[in-house]
């Protein structure tokens, strides 16, 4: 297979590219019950990241060494979501209250650990599992089109 000089430098610049996008979506992800970000923007970053790097290497390239089932991981967050909002039910508090408390941990010192992030993960990989259903449903698509 002949490798054109245009697809090396998309596959170069995709390489650094998705690299800062999903460094970005994580620091949102992990701001976001403080200051604006969160689960919904960083895991449109995140779907972000994977089209592009679907789009530089391929989709077949991208099942081999990203093997994740998108419609497992849509369901799964909605489970995480659901059960941090009825969590709050056994401190008998209303539906989706939040509590935050401070942890010694080992490499980041004194952290601030809150519910806010249980409900943010849920939400980051729903927002992950259906945004790539999609995009990878209508790639489908228009490859069955591409082949008729």
């Amino acid at each position: 297979m002949k490798i054109n000089s245009n697809d090396l430098i998309l596959k170069t610049m995709t390489s650094i590219i998705a690299f800062i996008l999903l460094g970005f979506s994580i620091y949102l992800f992990f701001a976001g019950h403080n200051a604006p970000g969160g689960g919904f923007i960083g895991g449109l970053m995140t779907s972000a990241a994977i089209v592009l790097m679907n789009m530089a290497y391929g989709q077949e390239a991208m099942k081999s060494s990203l093997p994740i089932n998108f419609r497992f991981l849509f369901k799964l967050g909605l489970l995480i979501a659901l059960a941090t909002g009825m969590g709050s039910f056994l401190f008998n508090e209303p539906f989706l209250s939040q509590t935050f408390a401070y942890f010694q941990l080992p490499v980041l010192g004194r952290t601030e650990l809150a519910t806010a992030l249980l409900f943010d993960l849920g939400v980051y990989l729903t927002v992950i599992g259906i945004t790539m259903t999609i995009i990878l449903s209508i790639a489908e698509d228009h490859k069955e089109e591409l082949s008729e």
